[in-house]
C-alpha cells in the first residue's frame, strides 16, 4: 500500500496530464482530475465544456464517470485530486460535490492542488454536509 503523500503526487501527475486534454475554449481554464480505487487503479477526467454551459461537464465529474464506466463500484473510490493551472487552489463545484458524495468511499479524500505550494482537502462531511441521499427518493 502507497503512502497518501505518494498517491497524490501520482495523482497529481495524472490529474496535471488529464488537464492537457481539457477542451475550454470559452473558460480557457483546463482542469484535470484523477480518482483512484480501493485497488489503485486510476481514472482521469477533464473539463469539457460546451457553448450551452449547461452542459460542460467538470473535470470531477468525467473522472469518476470513467472510474464506473471502468467497473468501479459506486461508494468505494478512495481519492479525488483536482488540479487547476496556476496559482490558486480551487474547490469543487456543488454539482461535483453531490455526485462525490454518491461515488466515493464515506471516508474518502478530495484534495485539490494548483501549480503552486498551496493544496486543500475535504472528506464527504467537509466538502457536503447535508447532501441529497438515494433515501430522500420516494419510493
Amino acid at each position: 500500500m502507497q503512502s497518501v503523500e505518494s498517491a497524490i503526487a501520482l495523482l497529481k501527475s495524472r490529474a496535471q496530464e488529464a488537464s492537457g486534454y481539457s477542451y475550454s475554449p470559452y473558460s480557457a481554464f483546463p482542469v484535470g482530475a484523477a480518482v483512484i480505487s480501493e485497488n489503485g487503479k486510476i481514472f482521469q477526467g477533464c473539463n469539457v465544456e460546451n457553448a450551452s454551459f449547461g452542459l460542460t461537464q467538470c473535470a470531477e465529474r468525467a473522472a469518476l464517470t470513467a472510474a464506473v464506466a471502468g467497473g468501479v463500484v459506486p461508494g468505494t473510490l478512495a481519492t479525488l485530486l483536482i488540479y487547476t493551472p496556476g496559482e490558486t487552489v480551487h474547490p469543487p463545484c456543488g454539482a461535483c460535490r453531490q455526485v462525490m458524495h454518491e461515488l466515493m468511499s464515506a471516508d474518502s479524500l478530495v484534495v485539490s492542488c494548483c501549480d503552486g505550494e498551496d493544496i486543500r482537502s475535504w472528506t464527504p462531511p467537509d466538502y457536503l454536509p447535508n447532501p441529497f441521499v438515494p433515501e430522500s427518493l420516494k419510493k
